[in-house]
This record gives C-alpha cells, sequence and structure tokens, in this order.
C-alpha cells in the first residue's frame, strides 16, 4: 500500500511541474514585456563625458545608461563597455566614445521571449526600450526577466538554503 501512495505522490508532483512548466512558457513567450514594469531609464548626451557617466551609474546604482540626443536613443553605455573599453585618459572623453551606438531596442508590446532572444544572441544584459518615434521609454534587464520567472516558483527558488551543496561534480572547479 506504501508504494502505491508514493508512486501515485510522485506522479503528482510530475503532473504539476508539467503544469507549471507549459505555464510559464506561455507567459514568457506570449506577454509583454511591458508586464515587467521596467523602470524608466537613465540617461545622459552624447557630449557627458565618461566621468559622469561612471559617477551617475554608481549614485543610481545601475549597470547602463542610454545615450540621447533630441529624444532619441543613440547609444548605450554599460557597465561592460566600460571595463572593457576604458583606457588610461577617456574619464574626460565624451561618452559616445566608448558607447555601443544604435542598439538593439525592443518595445513595451514586444513579448519577453523577443528580449531573451536578444539577450541570448546578442550577450546583452540589458535592452532599450522605445516607442514607435524612437524615443527611449523604459529598459529591460536579465534581472527583470530572472525576478518574473521566479514569481512561477516562488517555493522551489525563495525556500533554498543560504549556501546550497553544488554536489561532486562541481567540486575542485574555479569557483565551484
Amino acid at each position: 500500500m506504501d508504494d502505491w501512495i508514493e508512486e501515485d505522490l510522485t506522479l503528482q508532483a510530475e503532473a504539476s511541474a508539467e503544469k507549471t512548466s507549459r505555464v510559464l512558457d506561455q507567459h514568457v513567450i506570449r506577454e509583454p514585456i511591458r508586464i515587467l514594469q521596467p523602470r524608466t531609464p537613465l540617461s545622459l548626451p552624447p557630449s557627458a563625458t565618461v566621468a559622469d557617466a561612471v559617477r551617475m551609474m554608481r549614485e543610481h546604482r545601475v549597470g547602463c545608461l542610454l545615450v540621447v540626443a533630441s529624444d532619441r536613443l543613440v547609444g548605450i553605455i554599460t557597465e561592460r563597455d566600460l571595463l572593457l573599453k576604458l583606457e588610461q585618459g577617456d574619464l574626460d572623453r565624451p561618452v559616445s566614445h566608448l558607447m555601443t551606438p544604435d542598439p538593439e531596442v525592443l518595445g513595451l508590446a514586444d513579448p519577453i521571449a523577443y528580449a531573451l532572444n536578444k539577450m541570448s544572441v546578442g550577450g546583452f544584459r540589458h535592452i532599450p526600450l522605445v516607442d514607435a518615434t524612437g524615443r527611449p521609454v523604459g529598459i529591460v534587464s536579465v534581472k527583470d526577466i530572472v525576478d518574473y520567472i521566479v514569481d512561477f516558483f516562488p517555493n522551489d527558488v525563495l525556500t533554498v538554503p543560504p549556501e546550497p551543496s553544488q554536489g561532486e561534480r562541481w567540486r575542485g572547479r574555479d569557483g565551484g
């Protein structure tokens, strides 16, 4: 009898996990980015200095800034841009020197799956959101999407021990 109960519980758990996965797939693929409630982007003009950008990012604790001219997105400057491109003497140069010009963009009505695709294929952590005229209206980050997905699995994610064991497979690896 105990075997029957255990088997029934296992089947129920598998069915529940499959149902949750289906619901997650439907939501991620179909829901518009606006459901993530993207934050208003911080921006600066192309003539602002790299030092201004660093100061602004640190002050507001953000990983990127949009570069805007005449209410139109012309570039994005990210922490990664600073780490990979910054050289001695660049702090006084215009941010346009280090920014990524004409970044990939999406709109608030585009599905979340589009953002995931662009981030995965392009290696981006942030995607600027623009309206039909090209005016920046928001920004979506990998963290925004991860937070959205976590909402589908609150018990599985939020009840993980503070230092979960990673298993033998990871021992001995760098950082593992």
